[in-house]
């Protein structure tokens, strides 16, 4: 999905649109990071949108797009999450969610129909999107005595590291964040002062 420690995602929710035969599919694209955001967006959109035939969505998440669901929503079988599925890999994404919503014509459009509506629908929200590269980010919390300050300023000093919180007292405490090609090295060099302890407390 990118390169090192970068991957590609929307930056804000767009829509795309497709009509054939009478019936309409709104496509709505969602950036995510995780599956609680993706019930909440699937929930808001079954809502406002309550009177449509069919919900069918796809999503990816994971920096190399490990994770993903596909639904027809009684489509038939691959005609629906398939082909939106099918979309956000060509367009090398992750961290995203599609739902297309499907208002029915009253005329069957067949398997091919389906499958050119769903992709056509997702393919016209991805246009209307703005693709962004991310960092993928790790977050450290560092421990260490006020005597180690001036080795721990310094690293922090030379690599450019972001600070998020921190406590200076006779125990200090700072939490800091690195970009994941870096974060072995940096890690190392924490480490390798004594009294020194690091612990990972996340990766975004």
């Amino acid at each position: 999905m990118g390169h090192d420690d970068t991957y590609q995602t929307i930056s804000r929710a767009s829509e795309g649109y497709y009509k054939d035969k009478g019936s309409k599919f709104i496509a709505l694209a969602f950036p995510v990071n995780n599956e609680e955001e993706i019930k909440d967006h699937l929930q808001q959109v079954k809502g406002q949108y309550h009177d449509a035939r069919h919900h069918c969505y796809a999503w990816v998440t994971g920096y190399g797009g490990e994770n993903f669901r596909i639904n027809d929503d009684g489509e038939p079988s691959g005609t629906a999450g398939k082909p939106i599925y099918g979309q956000i890999i060509s367009a090398r994404l992750t961290n995203i969610l599609i739902i297309v919503v499907r208002y029915f014509g009253g005329t069957k459009l067949g398997v091919r129909g389906l499958i050119n509506a769903y992709k056509g629908a997702t393919s016209d929200a991805l246009r209307n999107s703005e693709v962004v590269t991310r960092h993928i980010t790790h977050y450290y919390q560092i421990t260490f005595d006020y005597l180690q300050m001036n080795d721990v300023m310094r690293i922090l000093k030379e690599y450019d590291l972001p600070q998020h919180a921190h406590t200076f007292d006779l125990s200090c405490a700072l939490e800091f964040s690195v970009r994941a090609s870096m974060a072995e090295e940096v890690t190392a060099l924490f480490t390798n002062i004594q009294g020194v302890k690091i612990d990972r407390l996340a990766i975004k």
